[in-house]
């Protein structure tokens, strides 16, 4: 499988060593992003090629993996899906824009392309999509992190967003992909309270399911990335998980 890359910063650097380090049938073969220097730094540490502009990776690509911005996501996305080629969508956020939504669906369907959605920074996402459709009443998101990584200089815990998911992702669209990703996998624009506290120095986010099941909750408490305190660590590790499970004969779990 050949791979190419929109969008060069932490996640992209995590991945690409990750993969370009095991023997595997991956070959993370272009990188685009909008700083040219940042692709060719790390085009060079895989081999590949950086590319000036997205669209010259298009003919010679299998999947293409969005490790952007929600922005980044509504202006390519589009034209990758229409070439037929699969993507896996980092900033899950854009989809919370219905209309937005709705286009790429059909836009994917029409051309035979695939969206893969990763889980991201939390952990229990294949227990709510096994009982989004089976009775779940209510799920709820409430995610506590550091000052450092909302790029606050408080000394006090405050919370900064307390509503839904779709509300929470316009206000902090490189934050609480989260919220969008739970969003997305129970089909429910969920309760989100955002707290930053000066006395977590790692992203913690704590997801309560109920319904006619019972009732789960899942605490996850991620140390944010080194260059990118913004990011969650195992965000970048579900995609790394979600590239080799393509080639994988036995598939566990949702």
């Amino acid at each position: 499988m050949k791979v190419g890359i929109i969008g060069c910063g932490a996640i992209a650097n995590i991945i690409t060593t990750s993969i370009i380090s095991e023997e595997n049938d991956i070959e993370i073969a272009y990188f685009f992003d909008k700083d040219i220097e940042r692709a060719e730094n790390i085009a060079s540490l895989a081999g590949g090629v950086a590319v000036l502009s997205f669209e010259d990776m298009l003919d010679d690509v299998d999947l293409i993996l969005e490790c952007a911005s929600p922005d980044s996501v509504k202006y390519f996305a589009p034209t990758v899906l229409e070439n037929g080629i699969d993507m896996i969508i980092m900033s899950i956020g854009a989809f919370m824009d219905k209309d937005f939504y709705s286009k790429v669906l059909k836009i994917a369907k029409d051309n035979n392309a695939k969206i893969h959605l990763p889980s991201g920074a939390v952990v229990g996402l294949d227990g709510i999509k096994a009982v989004a459709k089976f009775g779940l009443k209510e799920v709820s998101l409430v995610t506590r992190k550091s000052p450092k990584s909302l790029g606050k200089d408080i000394d006090t815990e405050e919370v900064l967003f307390e509503g839904k998911a779709s509300d929470a992702v316009k206000e902090f669209p490189l934050n609480i992909n989260v919220a969008a990703t739970i969003s997305m996998a129970c089909n429910m624009d969920i309760d989100v309270k955002i707290i930053v506290d000066p006395n977590v120095d790692r992203n913690v986010h704590e997801i309560t399911a109920r319904g006619d099941f019972g009732e789960f909750k899942t605490r996850t408490m991620n140390y944010p990335c080194a260059a990118n305190p913004k990011t969650s660590m195992l965000a970048a590790l579900s995609a790394i998980r979600l590239l080799k499970s393509f080639n994988e004969t036995i598939s566990v779990g949702m």
